[in-house]
């Protein structure tokens, strides 16, 4: 592989040039000035140089410039988020600042909370079914358990959905690839009479995918998605406002993890008479593999009905806010297990899933005058997870029926005092309340049934000191407390012992940060900095632990701490009247303080550090999985008047660097993603009048392969080297046209 980054150093002719541009515009009129930027992070609307934490916006114009159209694509535009696409979505994963879930029992709760449009989404691979119709999408960096509840220990990612519009409005877009790659979408806007008004989008995306089963000469690693999403506004009064919400979402994804390694010996389950030679025929297995076997069309198959209800009462010196959600998710899965086209030894793994959820926020928030500001709220959820699995028929055997319950009722607050003109101080605190239950059938074991239940009441809490130097210059302290509930290991092995240890701890967080919000040169320059420290205890994670029988199991349970510091810089820019530039790195530091009892990686050795019996490594002093030291990204572009005619040329670049991070967190060498950058670049003309636009892109550009997730399937293939990737959707360099009307 390429690699285009020694160092993260800007080349000096670059950065003579961004400065150059700097000075020689700095005298331009406001309208070359960085837009300004609203968010909702602390449930009020405000511009995000006022918001005392880390927060980076990513707009629909950078989600497009960038290719973006699936959620896995976003850490691409937010350096301090990784997101891991793994075989089924019930097993992908999101960190922030280097962590993340790495256990995926049903009831385990991720780290990273997902909302949209003010609707917390309780199952985290919800999130990965659709990306259309976004306004914004904000990454709230560190725990934000205070006014977003538990699952939000490390980060929250808020998505906001476009909204109706006054006048009637709407368009439609299409895509097409070299690869393949099929799109559309539309959208109508508009008012039904003077106090009612509407949107409704649809969006279909269909790629075949970018591997291929040579069993059947079938592409894979693709999806198919159609999506619907509707709003209706209502304004019965001038201060009254009541907003529907309606999405659905059906679509699919097919499954293929080409082998990058394998050993001569690697017989399958052992057998002599299934060398790779016999399941991997005609396969060249290698860095540059694309192809499988697979004799079972792994896949999955999903859809997604979810309603919102929001009403926003103006009482004058305060807005009362009312939000309704509603959601049911339903998934099936189904993998090759033996990963081959061999049918002596066929596995299969074929699984059901189905979430549903019922959430009730009140709140009330101040109109932001005065020295006082405040948001005080209630919370109430009800969610519901149910798993049907069966895999086997030859090893692995399993065969069981699991649910998992959740009740949650919350108050919370926060409350901004300006105690001198500049000079704010923040508090906030959570005090929640929830029941968790479970039921588990262990059918392929005769049948064994078991059942609980437990109980937490927690706080969480928060508190900042901000100053505002000038009005393009804010410093901030802050200090924040995260939890992520306790939950039961709802996994293939459940039995009498997991059940008599009780549920898993709530893992905890506890973070400092200070940063400082800055713009220059008349607006001209934003540059956002945030050095932080946060400290996890009661991690969550697969480890070794002895049961009340005074044996020894590999089981869900709390393993130890963690540790995650860095700095991060978000930047943007304005050079000159055509030119924009924005940019953004995160440095992070993140090591395992205590886990003295982890499981050892396949193949690892005594002299590698694994010992006991079962054998157990300790990891204290390690990186966490999914935790890159450095990311970074860019985003150039320009736009100018063709002389001559009423178009004006655009052209843009997104750079994205990651360094190398570890998929798995028992440090396994095998499934280590080296360094690596991504350009894309876009051309085309636009319209600004008759609001059209046509854009031809390159993706991948430089051709840079790398892998979205690695698997150490040695276990399965004799204790030989066998190793399987799963590629990302820009494995290889493809090229595209996108064309859009709007009116």
């Amino acid at each position: 592989m390429r690699h285009l980054f020694s160092n993260a150093s800007l080349p000096a002719w670059l950065l003579a040039g961004v400065m150059a541009s700097l000075a020689a515009g700095a005298a331009h009129a406001a309208d070359t000035q960085v837009e300004e930027v609203v968010v909702t992070a602390q449930k009020r609307a405000e511009n995000v140089q006022d918001v005392p934490q880390a927060v980076q916006v990513v707009t629909a114009n950078q989600l497009a410039a960038a290719g973006v159209r699936e959620f896995t694509d976003l850490s691409k535009l937010a350096p301090s988020l990784v997101v891991r696409p793994a075989e089924q979505p019930v097993n992908s994963s999101v960190s922030i600042r280097g962590i993340g879930t790495f256990a995926f029992s049903i009831g385990v709760e991720p780290s990273v909370a997902i909302q949209v449009d003010d609707v917390p989404v309780a199952f985290q691979a919800r999130a990965f079914t659709d990306l259309s119709d976004i306004e914004r999408v904000e990454v709230l960096r560190g725990p934000q358990s205070t006014l977003y509840g538990k699952s939000a220990s490390a980060g929250l990612i808020n998505v906001v959905t476009r909204g109706p519009t006054p006048e009637l409005s709407g368009g439609f877009n299409v895509l097409a690839t070299t690869d393949d790659e099929y799109g559309a979408g539309g959208t109508l806007s508009g008012p039904i009479t003077d106090k009612l008004a509407y949107r409704l989008s649809a969006n279909y995306d269909k790629f075949e995918g970018n591997v291929r089963n040579v069993s059947n000469g079938k592409k894979a690693g693709g999806r198919d998605t159609a999506s619907v999403h509707g709003k209706l506004a209502w304004t019965p009064l001038d201060t009254v406002k009541v907003t529907l919400g309606w999405n659905y979402v059906n679509g699919g994804t097919t499954v293929g993890r080409p082998f990058i390694a394998l050993s001569p010996t690697a017989y399958l389950r052992g057998n002599t008479a299934l060398p790779p030679s016999v399941f991997e025929a005609g396969i060249a297995v290698g860095p540059e593999n694309t192809k499988f076997a697979n004799n079972f069309a792994a896949r999955t198959d999903y859809d997604d009905n979810s309603q919102s209800l929001k009403v926003e009462w103006d009482l004058g010196p305060a807005t009362l806010v009312a939000v309704t959600g509603n959601d049911n998710y339903k998934v099936t899965d189904l993998l090759d297990v033996d990963e081959t086209a061999v049918t002596a030894i066929d596995n299969r793994q074929i699984g059901y899933f189905k979430s549903g959820q019922l959430t009730q926020e009140v709140r009330l928030v101040s109109n932001g005058e005065g020295p006082l500001r405040y948001t005080v709220g209630a919370f109430y959820a009800d969610v519901d997870f149910v798993r049907n699995f069966y895999r086997g028929p030859f090893f692995s055997l399993a065969r069981w029926y699991a649910t998992s319950g959740s009740k949650q009722e919350a108050a919370f607050g926060q409350l901004d005092w300006e105690v001198i003109p500049g000079t704010t101080l923040t508090g906030g605190a959570r005090y929640q309340h929830e029941t968790i239950d479970y039921t588990f059938l262990d059918i392929q074991n005769g049948s064994a049934y078991f059942h609980g239940g437990a109980k937490d009441n927690f706080w969480t809490y928060h508190a900042a000191l901000n100053h505002k130097f000038t009005d393009d210059l804010m410093a901030y302290v802050s200090y924040s407390t995260g939890h992520k509930g306790q939950t039961y290991d709802l996994t293939t092995g459940f039995n009498s012992n997991r059940a008599l240890a009780g549920p898993i701890r709530p893992e905890t967080s506890k973070s400092w940060e200070v940063g400082t919000r800055a713009q220059f040169l008349e607006h001209r320059l934003t540059v956002n900095a945030t050095a932080f420290k946060t400290n996890y205890e009661d991690f969550q994670a697969q480890g070794i632990e002895t049961l009340p029988d005074g044996s020894t199991n590999f089981r869900l349970t709390n393993v130890g701490k963690l540790r995650t510091q860095g700095i991060e810089v978000d930047s943007s820019a304005r050079l000159g009247d055509d030119w924009r530039l924005s940019a953004s790195a995160a440095y992070v530091d993140a090591k395992i303080t205590s886990f003295p009892v982890a499981q050892c990686y396949p193949l690892q050795t005594a002299a590698q550090g694994c010992v006991g019996s079962p054998g157990r490594q300790n990891l204290a002093g390690k990186r966490p999985a999914q935790a890159p030291k450095l990311k970074l990204s860019a985003d150039l572009n320009y736009s100018h008047p063709i002389q001559g005619t009423n178009l004006d040329g655009v052209a843009s670049a997104t750079y994205a660097y990651q360094s190398k991070v570890n998929y798995a967190l028992n440090q396994d060498p095998q499934t280590i993603q080296k360094g690596y950058g991504i350009l894309n670049l876009t051309v085309g003309v636009k319209n600004p009048t008759r609001h059209y636009e046509v854009m031809a892109f390159v993706n991948n550009a430089l051709n840079e392969h790398y892998y979205a997730n690695i698997f150490d399937q040695a276990g399965t293939y004799n204790n030989q080297l066998a190793t399987q990737v799963i590629l990302p959707r820009d494995f290889k360099r493809f090229a595209g046209i996108r064309a859009a009307y709007s009116f």
